[in-house]
């Protein structure tokens, strides 16, 4: 049974939500309907909503089965907190004007060793 991952899918759920809400405000307010219409403010949000939604599915799936093969609740929660620290640090980061490459960064940083923790956890425990 998942007890611990759904509170990560649910925050991570909350902040694509919000960066999808930022998309629409920045499409409604530049009246762009369709793709980012060269505007590089409309590109941004695309792909700071974009870029969570590349990653966070696949290291929650990932986080998932560490927590069904029967990893630690420390193990699960730190994978989650890695993985959420790191999306919420790069839509910070790669969202503001101009960037602040540091956050962007160091989220991408925890967004890579949640996913390369849990993918050698599932393997290690897999075996």
């Amino acid at each position: 049974m998942l007890a611990i991952t759904p509170i990560y899918a649910a925050l991570i759920a909350i902040l694509y939500v919000v960066l999808s809400l930022n998309v629409i405000a920045v499409r409604r307010s530049a009246k762009i309907s369709v793709g980012d219409a060269g505007d590089k403010t409309m590109l941004k949000a695309m792909r700071t909503h974009s870029n969570c939604a590349e990653y966070a599915p696949f290291a929650l799936l990932l986080i998932a089965m560490v927590e069904l093969q029967g990893a630690s609740g420390l193990m699960v929660n730190l994978l989650g907190l890695m993985l959420l620290a790191g999306r919420l640090l790069h839509a910070y980061g790669f969202g503001r004007n101009p960037q602040i490459m540091i956050l962007r960064q160091i989220g991408m940083l925890l967004t890579f060793a949640a996913i390369l923790v849990a993918a050698i956890a599932n393997l290690v425990m897999a075996l």
